[in-house]
């Protein structure tokens, strides 16, 4: 992985192509960022396999949310686990509590938009 890949788990993925979840697989791929993700059932977006399970990927570098907050509580142990460098909150997705335990753990937060972010350069 070179040093400008970022791997990328995409938390509330779908393989709808109407999804921002998907239009993000999508172009962190065409970015050449490594993806892993999670969504409510198992299909593939792309080359990228969704799966259902909370699994202890290593080396995440980011992890960007595209489930609304409540969705979000029964992966907070889940996330924090995995110690990622940052979490994108995409809009719709900002959660307070969650900003709050991640800085407890060092783990930078951002509000903003992945695809936003990608074709910015920011990302």
């Amino acid at each position: 992985m070179g040093s400008n890949q970022k791997k990328t788990l995409v938390l509330g993925a779908s393989a709808n192509p109407a999804r921002y979840s998907y239009l993000a697989i999508n172009r962190l791929r065409n970015h050449n960022h490594p993806v892993v993700a999670i969504g409510r059932k198992t299909q593939k977006v792309f080359d990228v396999e969704v799966g259902t399970e909370k699994k202890p990927f290593d080396n995440v570098d980011t992890v960007t949310l595209y489930l609304n907050p409540k969705n979000q509580e029964q992966y907070y142990d889940y996330i924090l686990s995995l110690n990622p460098r940052r979490i994108i909150f995409n809009p719709g997705t900002e959660n307070d509590e969650l900003v709050r335990l991640a800085h407890q753990k060092g783990i930078q937060t951002t509000e903003g938009c992945t695809l936003v972010m990608l074709s910015t350069g920011q990302y």
